[in-house]
């Protein structure tokens, strides 16, 4: 199979030379280090460090600048994977910037580095930040063509689109449980604080079996267990470490609006299929609609990213329990869509109470037959 072009690659290339830290966050093994070989692999005098080494580790712990101007010496670029693993790394990564002349120097993290250091104090005004995702609906389209990316849309429903899963055809359900058991709880239980491992994974099962759905705090620990702050601050761990995002509920005008509501996504569904064992197809599901709103609103998300936009993104619910998916305002636009895996439903109507609000509002029923329209 030939390389998959990642959207990240010319914006990671542009940055290059311009005395920047750049800094590409992601979980483990959505392509961070092989982006970085890509744009890497034809130049010289490159350092090339894993933080997940022990040496590594120790030697960047307690290095003095002058030792870090004798490391480098000759050097033109410095990369640090996993740099989350290094104490201190923001007045690391500040140390090389400001005392190593032309260095150009690139930091890859698995879990949001603000768990480990404080990187965004320390290099402020000095760095470039991206997030990497899974693969997407864009680079697929782009690697093969649109119509096979579509026909291929429940099999990416159920194993997602991490890199190793989407080149092993067959292996699948092998490839994510090898992911799951390896990688994902990696960083995660090895954070202060989480002591309980098998609570982490009844809330990951919990919130895999809510996507879609506003989530209480209070109602999923008295499921698993735990008090509603110590689940707060697990599932904010879970989305720092880029396994889930959270969504807030749009609310402007009317007194009814929900205010303060969260739904939870998975930003694979492969991921998440594994959490719960379950890899039916979409035709013997009945969660194919809640999977078909994950796929949607994680891949607009990363088109907004990779997009660098400034879009900000809801859902809309009123008490009466209407609801709108997905809520989008840009530019002072605001745009509505509902998501809906049958396409005999493009006629549903948007909400009176929203479109009386917020009467210069769009309204779009995304579905298979149009997602080219809305992710391209």
């Amino acid at each position: 199979m030939n390389t998959i072009r990642r959207e990240l690659l010319p914006l990671i290339e542009n940055q290059i030379g311009r005395r920047k830290v750049i800094l590409i966050m992601g979980a483990r093994q959505v392509g961070k280090s092989t982006l970085l070989k890509e744009i890497f692999s034809g130049k010289n005098k490159v350092m090339w460090l894993n933080g997940d080494d022990p040496d590594v580790e120790k030697i960047l712990s307690n290095i003095t600048s002058t030792r870090l101007k004798n490391m480098l010496a000759g050097k033109d670029f410095f990369i640090l994977d996993e740099a989350q693993r290094i104490s201190d790394i923001g007045l690391k990564l500040k140390l090389i910037a400001d005392n190593v002349d032309h260095i150009q120097v690139v930091a890859t993290g698995s879990s949001s580095f603000e768990l480990a250091s404080k990187v965004s104090e320390s290099l402020t005004g000095r760095k470039r930040e991206y997030q990497m995702f899974p693969l997407t609906f864009k680079e697929m389209v782009d690697h093969s063509d649109l119509i096979t990316e579509k026909r291929l849309l429940p099999h990416r429903l159920i194993y997602g689109y991490y890199p190793e899963v989407v080149i092993s055809k067959g292996d699948e359900k092998e490839v994510l449980k090898e992911l799951s058991d390896s990688y994902l709880y990696k960083d995660i239980l090895q954070l202060d604080g989480i002591l309980k491992s098998e609570k982490m994974t009844k809330l990951l099962q919990a919130l895999a079996h809510q996507i879609g759905d506003q989530i209480s705090y209070r109602e999923i620990g008295m499921l698993i267990d735990l008090d509603p702050k110590t689940v707060e601050k697990y599932i904010d761990i879970l989305e720092k470490s880029f396994i889930i995002f959270r969504l807030g509920s749009f609310s402007r005008n009317l007194r009814n609006e929900l205010k303060n509501s969260k739904k939870i996504y998975f930003y694979d569904l492969g991921i998440r299929n594994t959490v719960i064992g379950d890899f039916r197809q979409p035709e013997l599901r009945q969660d194919i609609g809640a999977l078909w709103e994950n796929y949607v609103v994680s891949e607009r998300i990363k088109r907004h990213r990779y997009n660098r936009d400034f879009a900000s993104v809801w859902f809309w619910r009123s008490t009466q329990q209407k609801e709108i998916d997905l809520i989008e305002e840009e530019n002072g636009e605001i745009s509505a869509f509902e998501i809906k895996w049958n396409p005999r439903k493009k006629d549903t109507k948007i909400p009176s109470q929203f479109a009386n609000a917020y009467p210069n509002s769009s309204f779009t029923v995304i579905t298979p037959e149009n997602i080219e329209d809305f992710l391209l």
